[in-house]
C-alpha cells in the first residue's frame, strides 16, 4: 500500500503548541515580580507610587489566571488566536504598570520584549507581527504619555527627552529583531524537525521493504521441500490412478498448482534462508537496485563505469558495497530527482580509485537554479527550475525534501555529495561531448556522490570471511525436478 506523502505545513504544525499551563505559570510568576517591584519601590526606595491603581493593574492578571484556571483544564493547548490574545493581555498590563510607574523611565520597560519572544517561538507569523505591532504601539504611547516617578522629597525622576527618544529607538528595534531573530530559528529548528522526521520514515519505509525481502527468500527455502513432496506424491498418483480419469484429473491439477507455488516463489526471490551475501553485492547492482521504480518513466537511464557502459562480463571486479537501505533509498532520489527533470536521459556514472568510490547522477534537464546552488539539500526549499520545467512538468513547487532526504541518507553512510550543473562544473565542460548518448556528458543538473572506500567497501576476501558459508539450498530438489 502506498504510503502518503509527507509535506509538512509549519504554521498548520504549531496551531496548538502554547499550553494553557505554561502561560498561567509565567503569568504568576509576573504577578510576583510586579508587586515585589511596587514594594520595594515604594517601601524600601521610598519612590512615591499610586499604590491603588498598581494592585488594580496586578490584581487584573491574577483574576485573569484564577478565570482561566477554573474554567479550563489546565493541560488544555491554546489555539493560535487564543494564546495570541493572551500575549496582547500581558502587553496590555504591563503597560497599564509602566504608565503608572514612569513609562520608559522604568528600567522594567525591557519587559515588553517579553511577550513578543514567545509569540515568534511558538505561533505563526500573523499573530507574532499583531503582538508586534501592539508592543511598539504600546511603547510608542508610554514614551509620550505616563507618570513621572516622584521620590520622597517630592522631586521628579524623568530622564531627558534625548534618552527618552534613545530608550524607545532602542525597544523598537529589539522588538522587531526579536521577533524575526526568534522566529527565522524556531522556523528553521522545527523545518529539520520535520523533515528528519520524513527522513526517519523514508528510511522505516525502505527497511521494511528489505526485511520483507527476506522473508520472502525464507518462504521460498522453507516452501522448496514441502512443495517437491506435494509434486512427488501427486505424480505418483496420477500414474497409480491411470484407470480413474476423474481422480487423475484431480492428481493432475495437484502437480500443476505446485509447478505454479514454484514459479512464485523464484519470481518473489531468492532461494536460500540466511543468505549472508545478500547483505552485500557488486556496485552496479545495488545501482540498478535504485534505479529500478524509474526505468519505465519514459527516460533513458545510461549506466557508465569509467565513462563506458560496462559490459556483461565488465562486472568482475567490481567493489562489493554493503545493500543499507539508506544507502538505496538516499540513491533512487537521486535518480528520481534526475528522471523527474530531465529532457530524455539520466546518466549514472560509477568510478573508483583505490581510496575512493564516486557515484555521480545528472540529466539533461534545465539543471539546478544559479541563486540557489548553494541552498540545494536543504529541507522545504522551494524552488522551480529555470527555464524550460514548466514544459516537462506543468505547477511543479519542488519541496527539497527529496534531496534533502538523499544526503541526509548518504551522509549517515559516510558520504559527501556536491551539487552543480554540468553545463558550468569545469571537470564536465571539458569532458562534454557530442555523439552517442552513451558518451555524452550531462549538461544539466549533477550531483557528485563521494565515499571513503574503506567505509563503503567490503573487501571480498574480508567480506568472505566474515559473511561465512551459506547454508545448502534443499530446494534444488524442486528446482530440478
Amino acid at each position: 500500500m502506498a504510503e502518503p506523502t509527507i509535506i509538512p505545513s509549519f504554521n498548520a504544525a504549531r496551531g496548538e503548541w502554547v499550553r494553557l499551563r505554561t502561560l498561567i505559570l509565567l503569568r504568576w510568576l509576573a504577578v510576583a515580580g510586579q508587586l515585589a517591584a511596587v514594594y520595594v519601590a515604594s517601601q524600601i526606595v521610598g519612590i512615591r507610587l499610586d499604590l491603588d491603581l498598581c494592585l488594580i493593574a496586578v490584581l487584573a492578571s491574577v483574576t485573569f489566571n484564577i478565570i482561566a484556571t477554573l474554567l479550563l483544564p489546565r493541560t488544555k493547548r491554546l489555539r493560535e488566536r487564543d494564546a495570541m490574545l493572551s500575549m496582547m493581555f500581558d502587553l496590555v498590563q504591563l503597560a497599564a504598570l509602566l504608565y503608572l510607574t514612569g513609562g520608559l523611565s522604568n528600567p522594567f520597560a525591557m519587559l515588553v520584549l517579553a511577550p513578543v519572544a514567545i509569540s515568534a517561538t511558538a505561533l505563526s507569523a500573523r499573530p507574532t507581527v499583531a503582538v508586534s505591532l501592539l508592543a511598539i504601539l504600546l511603547i510608542s504611547a508610554l514614551a509620550v504619555y505616563n507618570r513621572p516617578l516622584v521620590d520622597a522629597s517630592g522631586a521628579v525622576l524623568e530622564l531627558p527627552g534625548l534618552f527618552i527618544n534613545g530608550i524607545w529607538v532602542a525597544l523598537v528595534i529589539s522588538v522587531i529583531f526579536v521577533a524575526s531573530y526568534a522566529r527565522k530559528i524556531t522556523t528553521e529548528i522545527f523545518s529539520m524537525s520535520q523533515a528528519l522526521t520524513a527522513t526517519q520514515m523514508a528510511l522505516g519505509r525502505e527497511q521494511r521493504l528489505t526485511a520483507l525481502g527476506g522473508v520472502v527468500a525464507a518462504a521460498a527455502h522453507e516452501l522448496g521441500t514441502p512443495l517437491a513432496t506435494i509434486k512427488l506424491v501427486s505424480a505418483e498418483l496420477a500414474e497409480e490412478l491411470a484407470d480413474r480419469p476423474d481422480l487423475r484429473e484431480d492428481a493432475e491439477l495437484i502437480r500443476s498448482q505446485a509447478d505454479r507455488c514454484r514459479d512464485i516463489l523464484r519470481d518473489m526471490g531468492r532461494s536460500g534462508k540466511d543468505d549472508s551475501h545478500l547483505h552485500h553485492a557488486p556496485v552496479l547492482a545495488v545501482i540498478e537496485e535504485a534505479a529500478e521504480p524509474h526505468i519505465d518513466r519514459g527516460k533513458e537511464i545510461v549506466t557508465r563505469v569509467a565513462g563506458t557502459v560496462p559490459g556483461p562480463e565488465d562486472g568482475r571486479d567490481q567493489p562489493e558495497i554493503a545493500r543499507r537501505p539508506e544507502l538505496i533509498h538516499g540513491l533512487r532520489n537521486l535518480v528520481q530527482n534526475a528522471v523527474d527533470f530531465s529532457a530524455s536521459t539520466v546518466w549514472i556514472d560509477v568510478d573508483w580509485t583505490d581510496t575512493q568510490l564516486r557515484i555521480t547522477v545528472g540529466d539533461d534537464g534545465p539543471g539546478y537554479p544559479l541563486d540557489q546552488i548553494d541552498q540545494i539539500g536543504e529541507p522545504f526549499l522551494r524552488r522551480v527550475r529555470r527555464g524550460r520545467v514548466s514544459e516537462r512538468r506543468p505547477g511543479y513547487e519542488g519541496m527539497g525534501m527529496g534531496l534533502f532526504i538523499a544526503k541526509t541518507l548518504l551522509e549517515r553512510t559516510g558520504a559527501q555529495l556536491t551539487f552543480a550543473n554540468g553545463a558550468e562544473s569545469p571537470r564536465m565542460a571539458a569532458e562534454m561531448q557530442t555523439g552517442p548518448v552513451d558518451l555524452a556528458r550531462p549538461p544539466g543538473a549533477v550531483v557528485e556522490v563521494l565515499w571513503p572506500l574503506d567505509q563503503i567497501v567490503a573487501g571480498r576476501e574480508r567480506t568472505r570471511a566474515a559473511l561465512g558459508d551459506n547454508p545448502p539450498n534443499e530446494s534444488s530438489s524442486f528446482v530440478n525436478t
